[in-house]
């Protein structure tokens, strides 16, 4: 059953999704966007078809932040690629601890659960069991790295921004305080969402902030400038639920897939800021080098991006990349 919206994203209810611990759950939402216009080979297939996988704070309408690269007025409007962004396992609004109503009785999901979620949602309404490419960023980056590990037959290339291929280091000390911050409230188990519970969510949403820009770039702005931004950023999160954020962090926390590396057959891009504070070059692209065949590493200066917003490098080197999977 698929249902329409006005907002700019569609919903599909699949019967049921078996996570990867065995529990089951039936009548599962799925929310998602596309943009451009499939294409079709001799057997009736979708042949040009890319799934965005989005970052943490994100849904499938995060597929607007590539606007330069996606729509009839893109740069790459003349390779007619097909996009499929879907609101990964555990957002609202698609099945997720708070829109399910079971909170912290959803299953344990991991970062494979997420891509079967998806591959799953591909095959019942596209009929897509192989598609031409993923393009993950963040957290998404994190589904697109398990896919081609876990399905390497079922992608012909992935594009990896700003991501890692494990949780260590800096990010797994960052993530186990995000679960105690949240474990240290017994307001968590209460039937009633608290002020309390909101609270927490403050707290967590000022963690994140600390990680949204480069360090550069926070040291160009004022304390106000910082204050403004900052508190526009916690208002814009705020409706962020805490089981949804738990979840999530706990499947973020167990991510590891450095020794299926060399199970990877696409051909990957992987494009990282120079002065992110999350990810890092020297962390998560170098030494990739050596453990995937066909790879391609490229390093941009955040602050073109930031101040700006000139992102012309990047789009040169999307168009190069994909020119021959252009359909």
């Amino acid at each position: 059953m698929i249902e329409n919206s006005k907002l700019g994203y569609r919903r599909h209810v699949l019967d049921e999704f078996e996570f990867e611990n065995g529990h089951i759950l039936q009548n599962v939402v799925v929310e998602y966007t596309t943009r451009g216009t499939p294409k079709y080979d001799e057997y009736g297939n979708i042949s040009n078809a890319i799934v965005y996988c989005h970052r943490f704070n994100g849904n499938c309408l995060s597929i607007e932040d590539l606007h330069q690269l996606i729509g009839p007025e893109s740069h790459l409007a003349d390779f007619n690629f097909f996009y499929i962004s879907i609101t990964s396992l555990g957002y609202p609004e698609s099945c997720s601890p708070s829109t399910t109503g079971l909170k912290y009785d959803f299953p344990k999901y991991s970062i494979k659960d997420c891509v079967n979620f998806k591959r799953k949602f591909l095959s019942e309404v596209f009929n897509i069991n192989k598609i031409l490419g993923i393009l993950g960023v963040g957290l998404g980056g994190y589904e697109a790295y398990t896919w081609a590990c876990e399905y390497p037959d079922e992608t012909e290339f992935i594009i990896v921004g700003n991501s890692s291929f494990k949780t260590a280091g800096y990010r797994y000390i960052t993530s186990k305080a995000l679960l105690y911050i949240i474990d240290s409230s017994d307001a968590y188990l209460d039937d009633v969402y608290s002020e309390h519970i909101s609270n927490i969510v403050f707290t967590i949403n000022s963690l994140a902030y600390s990680q949204y820009l480069s360090k550069k770039a926070f040291q160009q702005f004022t304390r106000e400038e910082l204050d403004i931004f900052m508190d526009n950023f916690l208002e814009e999160n705020s409706h962020i639920d805490i089981y949804d954020v738990k979840y999530r962090t706990e499947a973020v926390l167990n991510y590891d897939i450095e020794d299926k590396l060399s199970n990877i057959k696409a051909k990957t891009l992987i494009a990282n800021s120079s002065e992110d504070v999350y990810f890092s070059p020297e962390i998560d692209a170098y030494p990739l080098k050596d453990r995937i065949e066909n790879l391609e590493i490229h390093i941009f200066d955040a602050q073109k991006f930031v101040f700006n917003d000139d992102y012309s490098a990047f789009i040169d080197l999307f168009r190069e990349f994909l020119e021959e999977f252009k359909k």
